[in-house]
């Protein structure tokens, strides 16, 4: 995957500051490099299902506070919106 993929919204830098946590402390916490939570938070890298659960519930928070689909990414999420 290439730098700040297209699709996806990564909200985790803002959620992390929230928390004061570093990205060292919460590498340690879901046993990850930090540069692997650098790369997450820059775009360069997609974590797996589990480590964005583990990053989720270390900030107590969920994982689509995390990461999200840009707008029209997908044609279900402007669909649904008819139903709420």
């Amino acid at each position: 995957m290439g730098k700040d993929h297209k699709d996806l919204v990564v909200l985790l830098t803002q959620k992390r500051k929230e928390a004061g946590i570093t990205q060292a402390s919460l590498a340690e916490a879901v046993q990850v490099s930090r540069k692997s939570i650098n790369a997450i938070e820059n775009g360069i890298y997609v974590p797996s299902t589990v480590l964005a659960i583990k990053i989720a519930t270390v900030l107590n928070c969920n994982v689509e506070d995390l990461f999200k689909l840009h707008d029209g990414t997908f044609p279900l999420l402007t669909e649904s919106k008819k139903y709420d």
